[in-house]
C-alpha cells in the first residue's frame, strides 16, 4: 500500500467507522423491508417487462433503470434486498463524488463534513433504500456535474467526452429530469464569462451543440409524456410553503447557525467559502430544479412539485449547507465537525426507537400476512382497491386482468380470497358495479374483506359501511400501518354462528 494512502487511513479511522455505522444502520438495515407501493412497480416491471398493462404507463418504462434490478435480481434471486441492493451501490458512488466535489469546490478539508452531510438528510437515506430510479438519477447528477467541473478545469476532450455521456443519460433516467439541465449551462456560462476556465466560447458551444443532438429522442418522448401527464400525477397546486420545504432551508439555516454560534465563542472569522463561480454552482444545484417544477406546476401543469421528482438536489442542499459552515468553521476544525455531524445525523435519522428499521410505513407484506389470516376460506370474495390514481375508467373496468400494473403489490404480496378489483376513485359507474356486486355476491357470504391503501381504501370501506344491506352486519379495521383491511362479517349466517 502506498505511504500516502496508509496515512490517509490512520488519520481517517474514525470517519471511517462512523460512515460504515451510518450506512449500516441507515441504508442497509432497512433493505429486508416491505415494497412500498411504487417499488412493486419495479417487480413487475423487472419482472414482466412486456405485460400489456404496462401500456398506460409509457413514462414508468421510457428509463434505464430496471437494468439494475434485474441484473441483481438475475443473480441473487427476488427479494426486497437483492432489488435494493442496486441502489446503495449508486448512493455510494454519489456520496463518494459529493465528497470529492466539496474538495474541489469548497476546501479540501471539507469531503467529510459534506459526506455525512447527505448522510444526515432523511431524503438522501430514504432514496438509498429504494428500489425506484431516483438513487440513478441522484448519481447520475453527481457524477455529471463532477466530469462538467473537470472539463471546465482542464479543458480536457476526455472530460468533455465523459460530460456529455452523463448528461445524456441522466434525462433517460426520469422524463421529469429536463428541469436539472439549465443547471449545467449556467455553471459553464458563470465560468465563461469570468474567463475562470480554459475552455473557449466556442468549445463550449460545439460541447452542448453534440449533447442536444443526443437529447432529442428523450426530448420527443418527453413531450409525449407530458401530453397525458395529468393522469398520472396525484397532487395538489404547490403553495410558498411546499416550496420552502423543497429547498431544505432548514437545515442549510442550522449549519449556518451553529458554525457562527461557534464563530462568535471562538473568535473565528468570517470569510468567503469558496469562488463565485463554484458558489454559483452550489447554489444552481440546490436551488433550480425546485423552483422550475415549482413555477412549472403553477403555470403549466401537471403538477410535478413532488419530492422524488427533485431528489436529484439533495447532493446540493448538503454542499449548500458545508459552504454555509466553511463562512467560519477554520480548515482545522473541519473533522471534528464532521464527526459531530456524523453523530447528530446518525442519533437524529436512526429510527432508534425499533430495533430493525423499515424503509416506509407502507408495509404491504404485513397487510399481505394480516388478510391471509383474515379470509379464512380460500373463496372469501376479496375487494383490492388499486393504489395508483390510472386506475380509472377506461384503464379500469371490473374483469381487469390481474395482478397487472394497476395492482402491482398483488404479484409481489398475493392475497387469499377470490380477488374482485376496484378503481382508485369512487365514481357513478364503480358505484354501480359496487351495488350489484354486494347484491349478487358478497351479502350471499359470510364475510368479505377490503383492502386498499390510504384514502383510497378508506373510502370504498366508508361506502360499504353505509349501505342499508349491510346494516346488521360488523366490520373489524385489521390494518397494517399504511396499507388497511376492513373485514365485514355477518353475525346471522351459520359459519359466523360457528366461528363465534
Amino acid at each position: 500500500m502506498p505511504e500516502n494512502s496508509r496515512l490517509w487511513l490512520s488519520s481517517s479511522w474514525l470517519p471511517i467507522a462512523l460512515l460504515t455505522v451510518c450506512i449500516a444502520r441507515l441504508w442497509l438495515m432497512p433493505l429486508p423491508s416491505s415494497f412500498w407501493t411504487d417499488e412493486t412497480e419495479t417487480a413487475l416491471i423487472v419482472q414482466h417487462p412486456a405485460d400489456p398493462s404496462l401500456a398506460i404507463v409509457r413514462q414508468l418504462t421510457a428509463t434505464w433503470y430496471y437494468i439494475f434490478p434485474r441484473a441483481a435480481g438475475r443473480l441473487l434471486g427476488f427479494s426486497e434486498i437483492s432489488y435494493r441492493l442496486p441502489s446503495v451501490l449508486l448512493m455510494g458512488i454519489a456520496l463518494f463524488l459529493v465528497g470529492r466535489l466539496a474538495a474541489r469546490l469548497i476546501d479540501p478539508a471539507a469531503a467529510w463534513f459534506a459526506v455525512f452531510a447527505c448522510l444526515a438528510i432523511s431524503d438522501f437515506n430514504y432514496y438509498a433504500a429504494d428500489a425506484r430510479p431516483y438513487p440513478l438519477g441522484i448519481c447520475m447528477t453527481a457524477a455529471t456535474l463532477y466530469f462538467l467541473i473537470q472539463w471546465l478545469d482542464t479543458a480536457s476532450w476526455n472530460r468533455a467526452f465523459l460530460f456529455v455521456l452523463f448528461a445524456a443519460l441522466l434525462w433517460r433516467v426520469h422524463l421529469v429530469f429536463w428541469a436539472f439541465y439549465p443547471v449545467f449551462l449556467i455553471c459553464t456560462l458563470v465560468r465563461l464569462a469570468s474567463s475562470s476556465t480554459r475552455v473557449g466560447w466556442i468549445r463550449a458551444f460545439l460541447v452542448y451543440l453534440v449533447l442536444a443532438i443526443t437529447l432529442i429522442p428523450v426530448a420527443i418522448e418527453a413531450l409525449r409524456a407530458l401530453s397525458n401527464g395529468k393522469a398520472h400525477v396525484y397532487a395538489p397546486v404547490p403553495g410558498p410553503r411546499i416550496l420552502l420545504d423543497a429547498l431544505s432551508w432548514k437545515w442549510i439555516a442550522l449549519c449556518a447557525v451553529l458554525v457562527w454560534l461557534s464563530g462568535q465563542l471562538f473568535k473565528w472569522r468570517f470569510h468567503w467559502p469558496a469562488a463565485l463561480a463554484d458558489l454559483t454552482l452550489i447554489g444552481a444545484w440546490w436551488l433550480w430544479m425546485p423552483l422550475c417544477l415549482f413555477a412549472f406546476s403553477r403555470m403549466v401543469g401537471p403538477i410535478l412539485m413532488i419530492p422524488r421528482y427533485y431528489s436529484p438536489v439533495l447532493p446540493g442542499a448538503a454542499l449548500a449547507g458545508t459552504a454555509a459552515a466553511a463562512c467560519y468553521l477554520p480548515r482545522a476544525r473541519w473533522k471534528q465537525a464532521s464527526l459531530l455531524l456524523a453523530v447528530a445525523g446518525l442519533v437524529a435519522a436512526g429510527q432508534w426507537n425499533v430495533l430493525w428499521p423499515t424503509h416506509t410505513r407502507e408495509d404491504w407484506r404485513q397487510a399481505s400476512f394480516d388478510e391471509d389470516l383474515a379470509a379464512q376460506e380460500p373463496d372469501t370474495p376479496v375487494i383490492v382497491v388499486s393504489p395508483f390514481i390510472e386506475a380509472v375508467p377506461p384503464n379500469w373496468s371490473p374483469d381487469y386482468r390481474l395482478p397487472g400494473f394497476l395492482y402491482a403489490p398483488l404479484l409481489v404480496y398475493p392475497v387469499r380470497g377470490r380477488v374482485y378489483p376496484f378503481p382508485f376513485l369512487r365514481s357513478p359507474e364503480a358505484e354501480r358495479y359496487a351495488a350489484d356486486l354486494l347484491s349478487a355476491t358478497l351479502l350471499k357470504r359470510a364475510r368479505f374483506i377490503v383492502y386498499g391503501a390510504g384514502l383510497t381504501g378508506a373510502a370504498w370501506v366508508q361506502w360499504f359501511s353505509n349501505r342499508p344491506e349491510l346494516a346488521s352486519w360488523r366490520y373489524t379495521p385489521a390494518g397494517a400501518r399504511v396499507v388497511d383491511i376492513a373485514v365485514f362479517e355477518n353475525p346471522g349466517s351459520a359459519a359466523a354462528i360457528g366461528l363465534h
